[in-house]
């Protein structure tokens, strides 16, 4: 997920998260009417932030009730996979879209419809009575939180200017930060305290809410004629193969890797990404522009960020299951215990962008994936697994803060653009793909169960492999980025130094 916060300059795109308007980046809304009074712009930040709060937040607390539903369900807890799987799988594919959605219908209609569908499919997963019922509704809050988070940038964008938008978008770092870090642990609360189906219903009902407040955003001033196209062969290309590789990676372990139909679903994955690809490098307006950011630099830090939430989105997903299975923690405990892992992530992103005076930012990157790749190792063997997850979580905190920033100093500013959304793009699904392959992983090593001693087994080589690759992540970033390329700005120059030092 995106940092949890950073301070920009006044009017400066906020790299980093997702949705975030960037120059010529989907889900902008420039003709908006600013929010012109603080009573006015108070309900603004309100209604956008509270709905914001809960896309990370239902995504990492699901995980908490997976016991408990598989339990009340009567089915396997790798059934219940798909409950987060489905929901981060659509989260990530329509990012994209409604980005373009925002551009071409207008933000505060994207963001109303996000929310709504955020809501009453939250009512209907505290509702659902089999776990069809519950996982659909999951495909489909995916969908709404991609239009929340797209929307309520867009919003923002249009509701203020200058020194008020960069605080504002510090204010949306931090709460996606926020949802993200507490998820687990005021989830696990209600999980104990009134079942699992509260874990969905108090989202749901906070979210619609959120819909009393639409009527205090700001309209557009006048029609956008000049609106960004669709690309609608990419945005299908992009959907239906990510949520084909999710599939594969799901149902794998569960029908077998020689079922026809994992085949067929793989083969469907590399021939949807492959004209993905293809449709992005020919459109004339892509959703993906994919031409200026292809630089070493830029790969090593895209392989950089897939590494650490590669990591860190499977730990808030499969944590909590291991620590009430295998450690014999209650989900309340369990909860707590998340914070060692997530509490890092409120507060190092921000004191990171200050020492960038003292520390040039590329060392700070190298050593978040270090502090990462040991917190990894030391959890793999099975000691001490608070104060590793600690090490992990400042691992995860640090690089949070600043590779937004870096990755889209590694390309022209006119560029920039589109070198934050493949960024967020490749963020986006590397969190997906993460949750899926390690729940593949420890489904197979658990026979589907997701309990006994293969639990642990799995998690450890899951671990081992992780701590390799941020390794091999900071080797190639301590080279790549050893001097500054001339044509961009390390996060160390002083023209960061000034933005992060803005008065807020």
């Amino acid at each position: 997920m995106p940092e949890a916060s950073r301070q920009s300059a006044p009017g400066a795109p906020q790299p980093g998260v997702p949705g975030t308007p960037q120059p010529g980046a989907p889900g902008t809304t420039p003709r908006s009417v600013p929010a012109s009074t603080p009573r006015r712009s108070g309900a603004v930040l309100a209604t956008t932030l509270v709905a914001l709060f809960l896309v990370p937040f239902t995504l990492t607390g699901a995980s908490v009730a997976l016991s408990d539903i598989a339990r009340q369900l009567d089915v396997g807890l790798s059934d219940t996979q798909w409950v987060v799987n489905a929901y981060s799988a659509t989260f990530a594919a329509f990012m994209l879209v409604t980005g373009s959605w925002a551009d071409r219908f207008g933000a505060r209609r994207v963001f109303a419809a996000g929310v709504a569908l955020f809501a009453a499919c939250g009512l209907l997963a505290a509702t659902a009575g089999n776990i069809w019922l519950l996982d659909a509704a999951r495909l489909l809050a995916g969908i709404g939180a991609a239009a929340t988070t797209t929307g309520a940038s867009a919003v923002l964008a249009g509701a203020f200017t200058g020194r008020s938008r960069a605080r504002v978008f510090g204010l949306f770092g931090t709460t996606i930060g926020v949802g993200l870090a507490f998820g687990p642990t005021v989830a696990s609360q209600l999980v104990d305290g009134f079942g699992w189906r509260a874990a969905f219903a108090l989202p749901g009902l906070v979210g619609a809410v959120c819909l009393l407040g639409v009527p205090l955003l700001p309209r557009p001033s006048a029609p956008r004629a000049t609106a960004r196209q669709d690309d609608p062969a990419g945005a299908i290309c992009f959907t239906v193969g990510l949520l084909a590789l999710v599939f594969t990676l799901v149902e794998g372990p569960l029908l077998g890797w020689t079922s026809p139909l994992v085949w067929a679903s793989a083969a469907i994955t590399v021939a949807a990404l492959a004209l993905f690809v293809r449709c992005e490098r020919t459109a004339a307006r892509p959703l993906l522009d994919l031409r200026h950011v292809g630089t070493g630099r830029f790969a090593a830090l895209c392989l950089a960020v897939a590494a650490v939430v590669g990591l860190f989105a499977p730990l808030l997903t499969y944590l909590p299951t291991y620590f009430t299975r295998a450690v014999g923690m209650t989900p309340s405990t369990a909860g707590w215990a998340m914070l060692a892992l997530t509490a890092p992530v409120l507060v190092l992103p921000l004191l990171c962008g200050y020492l960038v005076r003292w520390i040039p930012a590329r060392m700070q990157v190298v050593a978040s994936l270090v502090l990462v790749a040991a917190g990894a190792a030391w959890m793999a063997t099975g000691a001490s697994l608070l104060p590793a997850l600690l090490v992990a979580g400042c691992g995860v905190a640090i690089a949070q803060g600043l590779l937004d920033g870096q990755a889209v100093d590694a390309v022209p500013v006119e560029h920039a653009g589109a070198a934050s959304g493949a960024f967020n793009t490749a963020k986006l699904t590397a969190e997906t793909v993460g949750i899926a392959a390690v729940g593949a992983v420890l489904a197979q090593t658990t026979r589907g169960t997701l309990t006994g001693p293969g639990l642990a087994d799995g998690l450890h080589s899951v671990l081992w492999c992780f701590a390799a690759l941020c390794l091999a992540s900071a080797a190639a970033i301590a080279a790549l980025l050893r001097r500054p390329r001339a044509n961009t700005t390390d996060l160390g120059s002083d023209r960061h130094r000034e933005a992060v030092h803005e008065p807020a």
